[in-house]
């Protein structure tokens, strides 16, 4: 027998989000001073990535998402030699100010800090637009914006949460909890497990009080199985949205472990 999802409800501690709230402040305070000369703890930002969704575990990322002035984006697009790299280091540098000696580093399309207790904070700079998405600077290939709009896919994560009775957000979370325990050493993102579980959920949800179902114990696991392989039958990869903001999301990496996941799971 496989291990099928069970209702974990809340799986991070008291302590720790206490921990993520205080560290989410200072950040958000550290880069409105730089940016706005404001000590705001909590305007311009917002929780993105697995806990923005609903779906971390206590291993997870904590992903922020900082908005930055509008001037800033003119004045770092224009800049020669990579702007966007530029915007990375500012933003580091004003987060150094109040974790000199935290493993801070600028890695591509977000500053990357690195806890000596373990956690990790990841933090997107970026700008909002008037449709309610943001741009954020990505730093590969010379320099360009790239967008996002992760408003769009929490809202679809919780509608579909409260449809399925908190099954799509245990099941996410199963995963990952899988994932870290038995496959480690592979690379899984959180952004592909849940626009794969968002798709392949279907319309199976946790039991009401008094509900009865004919469906076998395990059944839904391989239904999550069987959707995969569908999905993959006739191609190399697995083609993925993400929920919500519609956007390509890429699986190719993820795609090995994501199976072995699933089989051992089901299996």
């Amino acid at each position: 027998m496989g291990l099928p999802v069970t209702k974990h409800g809340e799986i991070i501690s008291k302590d720790i989000r206490s921990d993520i709230s205080k560290r989410y402040c200072n950040v958000t305070r550290a880069i409105n001073y730089e940016f706005r000369n404001s000590q705001s703890e909590t305007q311009h930002s917002l929780y993105v990535g697995s806990y923005g969704r609903g779906t971390a575990i206590n291993t997870s990322d904590l992903d922020i998402l900082v908005e930055l002035p509008q001037s800033e984006y003119s004045r770092y697009d224009i800049a020669k030699g990579n702007g966007q790299s530029r915007l990375l280091q500012a933003v580091r540098g004003s987060i150094l100010t109040i974790y000199p000696r935290s493993d801070i580093r600028a890695d591509g399309q977000v500053v990357k800090i690195e806890f000596s207790d373990g956690m990790r904070f990841e933090i997107l700079p970026a700008f909002g637009q008037w449709d309610g998405t943001y741009k954020y600077p990505d730093t590969n290939m010379g320099g360009n914006w790239q967008p996002t709009n992760p408003k769009a896919e929490q809202d679809a994560m919780k509608q579909k949460n409260n449809n399925s009775n908190g099954l799509l957000y245990d099941t996410c979370k199963h995963l990952r909890r899988v994932r870290d325990e038995r496959f480690s050493s592979y690379h899984l993102s959180g952004i592909v497990i849940d626009s794969f579980v968002f798709t392949a959920i279907g319309n199976w949800r946790w039991l009401s009080e008094g509900e009865t179902s004919t469906s076998a114990w395990g059944d839904y696991e391989h239904v999550l199985l069987d959707s995969f392989n569908q999905k993959t039958a006739w191609q190399s990869t697995l083609i993925l949205t993400a929920p919500g903001s519609g956007q390509t999301v890429d699986a190719s990496s993820s795609l090995e472990c994501l199976k072995k996941v699933l089989n051992f799971i089901a299996e």
